[in-house]
Parts: structure tokens; sequence; C-alpha cells
């Protein structure tokens, strides 16, 4: 298993980085929350998960140790995937899945592409007395970043939300439904989260 890597960040978009560890380049699928933590930075290190099919070896990372946790406890459920996991901790921060957990609030798993009732429910079932109540309080709140073009934000919103599933179509009317509402100056992983979030 790798436990993490540690490297030059050599190319970075809001779904995946490569890590260039000692001359190796090692491909890794990010959510929005990591995304934000490594953007603007050439070196770094993240935890990583390694997730292993018969048709493929894909190394999940991530920067704190609570977002890594918590999607080893969200693929542990039944109808939950690696993918699905990332999914949900792109769409929701940290803190507000384990308080949804905590108080029951499935609805707001709910919100997440892709998962429906059923499967909200269980992760609050099965996760309840799991979560670390504790880390509440602790987790990184998340930094503002600042406006980028316009453009380019849509540019790369609209190449993340493909990359996770969203035929071309449902990408573009999603990104125009958010921007009309907040305007030109919000930041990508706000625009990728508000885009998520519409059905």
């Amino acid at each position: 298993m790798i436990a993490y890597l540690a490297g030059t960040f050599k190319q970075l978009d809001p779904t995946h980085v490569w890590i260039d560890v000692h001359g190796v380049g090692y491909e890794v699928k990010i959510s929005l929350q990591t995304y934000s933590e490594i953007k603007g930075k050439e070196q770094g290190m993240l935890l990583t998960y390694l997730h292993i099919k018969e048709d493929a070896h894909t190394l999940y990372g991530f920067t704190h140790a609570e977002e890594k946790n918590l999607f080893l406890q969200l693929i542990s459920i039944s109808g939950v995937g690696p993918n699905t996991g990332l999914m949900i901790l792109s769409s929701l921060k940290t803190q507000e899945i384990i308080e949804a957990i905590l108080y029951g609030d499935h609805k707001t798993i709910q919100q997440v592409k892709g998962i429906g009732l059923k499967t909200a429910q269980r992760i609050v079932l099965e996760l309840k007395d799991k979560v670390n109540k504790t880390a509440v309080a602790d987790l990184p709140s998340g930094q503002p970043v600042a406006a980028e073009s316009s453009n380019k934000t849509k540019e790369e919103a609209l190449q993340a939300l493909m990359t996770l599933g969203f035929a071309k179509a449902v990408a573009e009317k999603n990104i125009l439904a958010v921007l009309k509402k907040s305007g030109p100056n919000i930041s990508l992983e706000d625009l990728i989260k508000a885009s998520l979030k519409i059905n």
C-alpha cells in the first residue's frame, strides 16, 4: 500500500494531480477540497489510498487525514465506490458531511449527484457511530480564493464536471445557472460545488 506521496506537482486540475516523485510521475485523483489546499503550490505531500481492480490501479489523494479517513469510511458502505466517495467529498466539505451524519441529515448527502435516498440513509445509519465527533471542531476551514478569469474558470469547471461523469450539455447548463445567480467572480471550487448540487 502506498501511504503517501511527496514531490512536485506537475499538472493540476480540480479532479486530479500528477506528482513527480524522484522522476516517477503518479496520477492521483483528488477532491475539490484537496484541490483548494494544493492549488498554487509547487510541491507537497498527499496521503493516498490505492484502489485495485482487475482492470485498473487508481490512486486517490488527500491533504488531511480527516478527509482520507472519511473517504475510507464512505467507501466501506455498500453501494459507495471510490468515485462516488470522491464525488461526495467534492460536493460537500468534510465538516458538512460529518455533521450531516451525526445529525441524521440524509437530505444533505442526497444532494450529491448519484446518491439516492437509500444510499444516503445507509451512510448516515452505518457511519453515525464511526465518525469522530471531536474532529468537527478541528477541521480546517476552506480559505477564500481570488477570483479568476471568468472564461478560464468556466472551462476548467466544465472539464471537472465531465470528468466526474456529467454529460457536456448538462454540465454547461448547470454552470450557466450558477453563474447567473452568483455573477462572474465566483471561485472555481464554488462554481463546481454549486453545479454539482443542481439536479
